[in-house]
């Protein structure tokens, strides 16, 4: 028998012994743990990771072939259509540390040869104490059991959002709720800065004066518990791009939606065509109030944080993209 034949086996043979003790009569707290998690995209990522068992392992690969041990977590993640980093320094620093004793599926997991200094290696729990990682020393994707590994872990990441985990389906509804919640304590954040005087690249350290990015930073911090850091509309481009959801399609916003555009370059609609709006640098960013209406800051002329139209004006014309950090 091959290396490959044993792997593949034996994964078999851990994940069926796992499916059968969640309905084993003392398997009932694991599958009501499973249940509680609720989650598509999470299940999504399950299944896309427990697909690649057995795949090799290839320094700096990122698939569909082979994979690095970053290099995995970008293709699954990628795979359930959310963009993250391809190396394990910048996976470190992404998304939401979690503490060690509240990994659940999804979750990005990073491990040292001594658990204490950086991470060199990592994988992605599939939760009931297991993870997939793509191992160097066994050059393949395995399945391995936590526990045995968790004095080796060093941190723990979580990209989905914190209404995200493995089991039953949500309620109907559920999710879109609790996301439209979300967007109404951003919005009304926001709205307590309408009047803030406007000042280009503004310090972040008082809320006297604002520019765009600082504006819809301390709208995410204060109504949401959301940090994007301390950069601008290109960095919150970014994060959105790498801990959200986002669209290039200005009918598919969602109010609560932070909306970016590129400089402006006149406003009539005519000003901008045949312009490649993929190739655009970022230079602005707005809050999307739906109804038609954007609450941002732009200038010292318009009165600082104030209420504008959206379409049918060179906002409109000027847009790259929108989406939510979550």
């Amino acid at each position: 028998m091959t290396k490959r034949d044993w792997l593949q086996k034996s994964t078999v043979a851990v994940m069926l012994s796992t499916s059968l003790l969640l309905y084993a009569e003392g398997g009932q707290a694991a599958a009501k743990t499973v249940d509680s998690q609720s989650s598509v995209k999470a299940e999504e990522i399950v299944q896309v990771a427990t697909s690649l068992i057995g795949k090799d392992y290839k320094y700096g690969a990122v698939g569909p072939n082979s994979f690095g041990s970053a290099g995995l977590a970008t293709y699954v993640y990628k795979q359930v259509g959310l963009t993250i980093d391809d190396t394990i320094a910048k996976l470190y620093k992404t998304g939401t540390s979690i503490p060690l004793d509240n990994i659940q599926a999804g979750d990005l997991l990073f491990f040292s040869s001594n658990g204490k200094d950086a991470p060199t290696f990592m994988g992605i729990s599939i939760g009931n104490d297991q993870y997939i990682s793509s191992s160097q020393s066994e050059e393949a994707v395995v399945l391995k059991q936590l526990s045995r590994d968790r004095k080796k872990l060093v941190g723990a990441r979580r990209i989905l959002a914190e209404d995200t985990g493995v089991g039953a389906t949500p309620a109907p509804g559920k999710q879109e709720e609790s996301a439209s919640s979300i967007a109404d304590r951003v919005i009304a954040a926001g709205k307590k800065y309408i009047g803030t005087p406007y000042e280009y690249s503004s310090s972040r350290a008082n809320k006297k004066t604002m520019d765009c990015s600082e504006f819809t930073m301390w709208a995410y911090r204060d109504g949401a518990n959301i940090d994007m850091g301390n950069g601008g509309a290109r960095s919150q481009a970014l994060f959105v791009k790498s801990n959200g959801t986002y669209t290039t399609d200005i009918n598919k916003l969602k109010k609560g939606d932070l909306v970016f555009f590129m400089a402006y370059k006149g406003y009539k609609e005519s000003d901008y065509k045949g312009i490649n709006v993929p190739q655009q640098s970022i230079t602005h960013v707005a809050i999307y109030l739906g109804d038609d209406k954007l609450l941002h800051t732009f200038s010292k002329e318009s009165g600082g944080v104030t209420i504008t139209d959206f379409k049918r004006t060179h906002w409109e014309y000027r847009f790259i993209m929108g989406g939510r950090p979550y």
